[in-house]
């Protein structure tokens, strides 16, 4: 999707919103963009064509803008302006250290009451379409689908903040994946470690479950870190 496009996208969708013209809004908002992948690394965020699609003032963007800044999911550049941001080696790590104490803990200590079926439906459809994707060869819908699994698991736990926080590392994430490209032996074989945590929670198994993210977790960040410093030589 182009910038032109999202600004359309969003001037429609925003129109019944504006009522709601809060710097946390319209962060919200970008956010899930970015997230959704409409708005790829390297992406100018022009300050006056986003204010007439979201119909908020430069003071409001710029509230946005800083609160995305502190998240690193955008990078203010003097003279030049607003992007979206370029994931470093470093960021990386700071995110998979953030995702290891987040989610297996989500997992961990979530009372095995409240693993609902609705629940546990909830995270095996996000599998079953993790693994359509694969079927199809699309690796955008792999990664979307596995970002949607992941962002269910700290749904577990009930909690607005986490929910946040986990939006933010998900919107970093999906910078991560745009910069590696169509790099589709990665995202195929955790469509079926997802599969197997769904299986142990519904089993009961939440410690084994939480183990098990745990390392793929691990597994992951070492992954991506080998790739980074691939693109780099």
């Amino acid at each position: 999707m182009t910038l032109a496009e999202t600004l359309a996208d969003l001037r429609h969708r925003t129109a019944s919103a504006r009522h709601a013209e809060t710097g946390q809004w319209v962060s919200g908002v970008l956010r899930e963009r970015i997230a959704a992948g409409h708005l790829p690394p390297g992406t100018k965020l022009p300050e006056e064509p986003l204010c007439d699609a979201l119909g908020v003032s430069r003071n409001t963007l710029r509230e946005a803008f800083a609160t995305l800044s502190a998240e690193r999911v955008v990078t203010r550049i003097p003279n030049k302006g607003v992007f979206v941001a370029r994931p470093t080696a470093d960021d990386i790590r700071e995110i998979y250290r953030v995702r290891r104490y987040l989610e297996p803990g989500a997992l961990a200590f979530t009372p095995a009451g409240e693993l609902t079926p609705a629940r546990l439906d909830g995270l095996r459809q996000t599998v079953a379409s993790a693994r359509k994707a694969r079927e199809a060869g699309s690796v955008p819908g792999m990664a979307g689908a596995n970002q949607e699994f992941h962002a269910g698991v700290v749904a577990l736990a009930g909690s607005d903040r986490l929910d946040l926080l986990m939006a933010q590392v998900l919107a970093e994430m999906r910078l991560v994946f745009h910069s590696m490209g169509e790099e589709a032996t990665f995202h195929a074989p955790y469509v079926d470690d997802n599969a197997r945590i769904v299986e142990l929670l519904a089993a009961g198994r939440s410690t084994d479950a939480a183990a098990l993210l745990t390392g793929y977790l691990q597994r992951a960040e070492a992954q991506l870190l080998s790739i980074v410093a691939e693109s780099v030589r």
